[in-house]
C-alpha cells in the first residue's frame, strides 16, 4: 500500500507558477456534470479550476468537464480517452462514489479508469472525490479508496466533511441538497471548499521534494484498463429490422446517439465480438410503454438477458449498462439482440447505444 504522492500535483503548480498552459479535467456521474448547480459556474468541478485561475493567475488554464449523470465507472472506463484524456489534462478529478454503488464490478472498472489516467502521457495529477446519498450515508468511498491507496492518490471525503457537519446540526439536509444526493449551490460550494483547502495545503508545501513513483501492478483482476465501446462508428453488425442511427452527436453528452433502433417485435441484431467481458448499453426511457429486447449470448437460448426499456425513475432517460460476460474466455463472442413482443398502444422504439467490451 502506497503513501499519498503528491509529486505530480507539486510539479502542475510548480508548472502554474512558472506562468505556464494546464488543463484541468473532472470526471463523473450527474454531481460532475453539475445537477442542481443553478448555473454550472457554481458546481463543484468548476469552483475547482476557478481555485487554479485565482490560486495561479499568471498561468493560463483550460477546463474539460467529462461528466455525465446516470453513469458510473464502467462505462467510465470505455469513454474515458475520448471524454477525458485526449485533452491531455494535467490535473483530474474523479467521482464514481454514488453511481457505482449499484455496480457489483465497481473496483475493477475503477482501477480500469484509474490505470489509464496514470498511464496517459500527459501523466495527470489525479486526485479522488466521494460524494454520499444526504438521507442514508450510502457512498462507495471505502471500494474507491483502497484503491486511492494502492496507487497513493489523494481523496476528498464528503462523508467524512460536510456530512458530519450535517448530522451534528450545522446543516440540515434540505440546506444541502433538494432530493437527498445532488448538492445545491450551497453544497457544491462546501464541496470545492474541501477540496481547495487540501490543494492550498501542497501549496504551501511547494518547497518540500517529492519523488514520483513507478504505477504498480493492478490491485484487481483489472480486466477494464483496456476497454472499449463500440458504437456504429466502431463495428458494423448484422442487422435485421434494427437500424443504425443517422443523427450525429454533438458533444458527450448529447447521449442518445450513434446507436442502433428497433421499432418493431422481432427486429434483431447481430454481433461478433473478441472479448472476455462484454455488456450492453441502452436507453432506459420515461416514456413508456417502451420496447423491452432479449439478449442471447453464444447461442444459449435457455439463459436470455431481458434488456427492459422502461425506466421506472421521472429525471429522464437514462444509458443503462447490463454486464453479460464477465472474466470470460477471451475469445468470439456472439451476441444477438431481438425486440420482444409489443405491449398495447404506441411505444417508444428500443434504444441500443454500445456493446462494451475488453
Amino acid at each position: 500500500m502506497a503513501q499519498i504522492n503528491l509529486a505530480r500535483l507539486k510539479s502542475c503548480m510548480r508548472r502554474a507558477q512558472q506562468g505556464g498552459e494546464l488543463t484541468i479535467g473532472f470526471f463523473g456521474g450527474s454531481i460532475t456534470q453539475d445537477c442542481a448547480a443553478t448555473v454550472h459556474e457554481n458546481c463543484y468541478a468548476f469552483r475547482i479550476f476557478h481555485w487554479w485561475e485565482s490560486a495561479f493567475p499568471a498561468a493560463r488554464f483550460h477546463y474539460v468537464n467529462g461528466g455525465i449523470g446516470g453513469t458510473g465507472s464502467h462505462f467510465g472506463a470505455a469513454r474515458v480517452i475520448p471524454d477525458l484524456l485526449m485533452y491531455q489534462p494535467d490535473f483530474v478529478v474523479v467521482d464514481f462514489s454514488v453511481n457505482d454503488i449499484e455496480n457489483r464490478l465497481r473496483q475493477e472498472t475503477c482501477e480500469g479508469v484509474l490505470r489509464q489516467m496514470l498511464s496517459w502521457p500527459s501523466e495527470p495529477a489525479v486526485m479522488l472525490l466521494n460524494n454520499i446519498h444526504y438521507g442514508t450515508g450510502y457512498t462507495d468511498q471505502d471500494c474507491h479508496n483502497e484503491l486511492g491507496a494502492w496507487y497513493g492518490l489523494p481523496h476528498i471525503s464528503v462523508r467524512d466533511t460536510i456530512y458530519q457537519r450535517m448530522l451534528s446540526g450545522e446543516f440540515t439536509r434540505d440546506q444541502l441538497t433538494a432530493d437527498g444526493l445532488h448538492p445545491n449551490d450551497l453544497g457544491h460550494e462546501l464541496i470545492a471548499a474541501e477540496a481547495a483547502a487540501f490543494l492550498e495545503q501542497v501549496r504551501e508545501r511547494l518547497g518540500e521534494a517529492e519523488t514520483d513513483v513507478p504505477l504498480p501492478p493492478p490491485m484487481t483482476a483489472n480486466a477494464y484498463e483496456h476497454a472499449r465501446r463500440l458504437t456504429i462508428r466502431e463495428v458494423s453488425p448484422a442487422l435485421s429490422g434494427f437500424r443504425a442511427d443517422t443523427e450525429e452527436k454533438t458533444g458527450h453528452l448529447d447521449s442518445f446517439k450513434n446507436g442502433w433502433i428497433g421499432q418493431r417485435p422481432g427486429d434483431s441484431i447481430r454481433f461478433e465480438v473478441e472479448a472476455s467481458c462484454i455488456a450492453v448499453q441502452y436507453r432506459k426511457t420515461i416514456r413508456r410503454p417502451a420496447l423491452s429486447a432479449k439478449l442471447v449470448l453464444d447461442g444459449d437460448t435457455s439463459h436470455p438477458v431481458v434488456l427492459d426499456g422502461n425506466f421506472q425513475e421521472d429525471w429522464g432517460d437514462c444509458l443503462f449498462l447490463t454486464p453479460v460476460l464477465h472474466h470470460g474466455r477471451h475469445e468470439k463472442h456472439t451476441v444477438e439482440i431481438t425486440v420482444m413482443d409489443a405491449p398495447p398502444g404506441e411505444t417508444t422504439p428500443f434504444y441500443l447505444l454500445s456493446l462494451i467490451v475488453s
